[in-house]
């Protein structure tokens, strides 16, 4: 009997060493659960983020795309002008020395026709001058832009 109740002692202990394990397993299996919900509520949260992200570098593409566009057009637009105001700079140029030839044999056709014993008369001689200073500043300005364009 001795040997009865020492075996049941002995089952009973290892009943309540194995009651013990599974209630340190069930808390265990407690905690791994709430993690599990915690990961899960995480893993949602990178989903949300990431498809965020997605739709916002979709639209940062098309940006971009529509501001290459807008910058391709104006880059042409500009090369226009920067064409056509060359062109009519060197039409500029080209009238500044038509202006200059003409003030210049103004001026020697004046010093030729004025008599020789007659002073010559100040009026036309001053209005010929003043338009050869006025066509050499118009040159002068004409020539400060055109390199102020080239740089």
């Amino acid at each position: 009997m001795t040997l009865n109740l020492i075996a049941e002692v002995l089952v009973a202990c290892l009943l309540v060493a194995t009651i013990i394990t599974c209630f340190v397993l069930t808390k265990r299996i407690e905690r791994l659960k709430a993690d599990e919900a915690g990961m899960r509520q995480t893993v949602g949260a990178l989903i949300t983020a990431t498809d965020n992200a997605e739709r916002a570098i979709a639209g940062l593409k098309s940006t971009l795309g529509d501001c290459d566009r807008t910058l391709e057009e104006r880059l042409r637009t500009a090369e226009r002008y920067a064409a056509d105001l060359a062109a009519q700079v060197e039409a500029g140029q080209a009238v500044m020395e038509r202006i200059g030839q003409i003030v210049s044999a103004a001026t020697l056709v004046g010093a030729k026709a004025a008599p020789v014993e007659a002073p010559p008369a100040p009026a036309p001689v001053s209005r010929l001058e003043s338009a050869a200073q006025s066509a050499a500043a118009i040159r002068a300005r004409a020539a400060r832009r055109l390199e102020e364009q080239a740089a």
